[in-house]
């Protein structure tokens, strides 16, 4: 068996094109949907994700508000920039690029939780664990949506994710377990005893440890559906560090299902941002 590669960047490019209807719409209406970023510093893989962000919004008609402060900004001088663009009617969502090297958790309880494209403010996360609706996380629901558009069962399937970060582990787990998705969730991590045995059972497992070829071919059940999130550094055969996922690449061989990485759960993380960006407009247009 060769597993179905499950293509994060045309699913993004498909979405995009449903986007721009929606955005086209709310133009009609005299609202131009507006993502804002606010990036601290020079970090060169911080830059290249704000920059793909800003991309991604010029294609489907969405503004741009671009903050960029120095890497010697102060936590007042950042929290003073989210409170300008949570007072700007012209941005209807918008983030903070982390890390900071200030108090994150600090900015993300300042952000709006209406203009959370991120979904990680406290009140939203809170709203997810009382199943109230909200911005919800992007990554998590990148891999739903994956999932939802390779016909990937979700409903009484039996799910493994490892990693209990809060950008991925934790909130998957609230989400595939609403009545909307319906899945049995176990959460591992790197603590957890005989990994092996909770992988094996698993219609889908979800990696987001960061720590490279966590799961190998022997850990997954023939046919399941294995979605790689993680990210860390090795050592290449030059010498030269590069960025390497959760999964080991045999994993191919086992699987029905399987993300690449990069290409895989990246380009969704883009286009659900997307997607609570152009909800976040809708939602302000409704009021």
């Amino acid at each position: 068996m060769t597993a179905t590669i499950l293509d994060g960047k045309a699913t993004l490019a498909t979405i995009k094109t449903e986007l721009a209807e929606r955005v086209r719409a709310l133009r009609e209406r005299g609202i131009t949907p507006g993502l804002g970023t606010v990036l601290v510093g020079d970090d060169p893989a911080s830059t290249w994700y704000v920059g793909a962000k800003h991309k991604d919004c010029a294609e489907i008609g969405v503004a741009s508000i671009q903050r960029h402060l120095p890497a010697t900004a102060t936590q007042a001088e950042v929290e003073a920039v989210v409170d300008e663009l949570n007072a700007d009617p012209d941005c209807t969502g918008f983030l903070v690029q982390q890390p900071t090297g200030l108090d994150d958790s600090a900015i993300l309880a300042r952000v709006d939780p209406s203009k959370d494209v991120d979904g990680l403010n406290p009140v939203n996360l809170g709203n997810l664990v009382l199943g109230i609706p909200a911005p919800l996380p992007c990554t998590p629901m990148g891999v739903v949506e994956l999932c939802r558009r390779y016909d990937i069962p979700l409903k009484g399937a039996e799910v493994v994710v490892i990693g209990r970060g809060i950008t991925v582990g934790r909130p998957l787990g609230l989400i595939l377990t609403r009545r909307s998705e319906n899945a049995t969730v176990t959460l591992c991590h790197t603590g957890t005893r005989d990994l092996a045995a909770h992988t094996r059972r698993a219609d889908i497992v979800v990696a987001a440890a960061g720590v490279h070829n966590i799961l190998t071919p022997d850990m997954v059940k023939p046919g399941a559906a294995v979605f790689d999130v993680g990210v860390s550094r090795i050592a290449g055969e030059d010498g030269k560090s590069r960025v390497a996922g959760d999964i080991h690449p045999d994993v191919m061989e086992v699987a029905g299902w399987m993300t690449p990485n990069p290409g895989g759960v990246g380009p969704m993380t883009r286009a659900l941002l997307l997607s609570n960006v152009v909800e976040s407009a809708e939602r302000a247009a409704s009021a």
